[in-house]
């Protein structure tokens, strides 16, 4: 792809966007609801690609295999690493958050 993403907006969407996954995710394990976690998981992504400026990759896998897309969701190789750190972020944010409200350690 031949889209350059790195825009201080987009990182912080995607932050967002990886820190909420998490704790979506985290809150239904906590809760024991794991059956739910498909359809969560497929609301959150489907919803935050409209809401955040990134259109949420959320994940490395997906942000590497947008690299072979030249679509309006592609990602320039040239993005990839700051994205990637941006989803790293989001990934501690959303741990930290889990932590804090609920019990699993």
């Amino acid at each position: 792809s031949q889209n350059e993403r790195v825009t201080t907006g987009k990182l912080i969407g995607e932050v967002i966007a990886t820190a909420g996954l998490i704790i979506v995710i985290g809150v239904l394990i906590a809760r024991a609801q794991t059956s739910l976690i498909p359809v969560v998981v497929a609301g959150w992504i489907g919803s935050a690609y409209f809401f955040t400026s990134s259109t949420s990759f959320a994940n490395p896998a997906i942000t590497i295999g947008r690299v072979f897309s030249d679509t309006f969701a592609g990602i320039a190789p040239i993005s990839v690493l700051p994205f990637i750190a941006a989803q790293l972020i989001g990934a501690a944010l959303g741990m930290f958050v889990v932590k804090a409200v609920t019990k699993v350690s």
